[in-house]
């Protein structure tokens, strides 16, 4: 836990809940051990789709569904969501309960690898929500940035990993090494691209909330 389990539960019995059917699947997620976002990160996207009106998304990890079809249910009815995913398995599951849901029309679910799609699409997007293999992050950063416009939300889950980020590369195990190494750097990126505005959050595990600048003019005119 990266905050106080006791506190972190007393703030997640606050939450209203969601719909019957998303905890359905929520609880077929936790039983079949498939990572969905934790209560606290839905609790803060329900917020952030309530408060920006955001009408074009773009998902980077569809697992079973569970978060589109959440953002599909708290975001504006004009909302428009595009996940990726490659597990065959969960494309399966996911494209399921987006028809059981009966929001087919609302969502596209592109089957593949993100790194491929990516630079297929040409968006720009409102919200994009980051939720796929952690060491990918960095990676994904460049096709993101092209795929925002000024006032476009990044928001990226489990940036804490369980608070290990903060740990020396020497402090994880040999295996987490090169996912530490990574999303440290993409934290790194977030906080100084002159692009962004960055801050990153203890919720659930970890969020790093980033919003695109609007260009800045200097004084002969030009953009930067």
């Amino acid at each position: 836990m990266i905050i106080d389990e006791r506190l972190a539960s007393y703030i997640d019995s606050l939450d209203r809940g969601n719909t019957p059917f998303l905890d359905e699947i929520l609880k077929y997620a936790l039983d079949h051990q498939i990572p969905v976002v934790r209560r606290s990160m839905q609790s803060l996207l329900k917020f952030l789709l309530a408060y920006g009106r955001l009408e074009s998304i773009l998902e980077i990890g569809t697992a079973i569904g569970f978060s589109a079809l959440l953002m599909c249910e708290y975001g504006p009815e004009s909302c428009r969501i595009t996940t990726i995913e490659k597990d065959e398995k969960r494309i399966a599951l996911a494209r399921e309960n987006f028809k059981k849901a009966g929001q087919e029309e609302k969502i596209t679910l592109l089957e593949g690898d993100a790194a491929d799609i990516l630079k297929t699409l040409k968006g720009p997007y409102s919200m994009i929500f980051m939720d796929a293999a952690k060491g990918q992050y960095i990676h994904f950063l460049p096709d993101i940035l092209r795929l925002m416009k000024p006032g476009s939300l990044l928001v990226s889950d489990n940036v804490l990993q369980d608070g290990d980020v903060i740990q020396s590369r020497f402090a994880v195990t040999r295996r987490n090494r090169t996912i530490h190494a990574r999303m440290r750097e993409y934290l790194y990126e977030l906080k100084h691209l002159p692009e962004l505005e960055t801050v990153v959050l203890p919720v659930g595990d970890g969020a790093a909330l980033s919003v695109r600048r609007s260009p800045v003019a200097t004084p002969e005119g030009n953009e930067h």
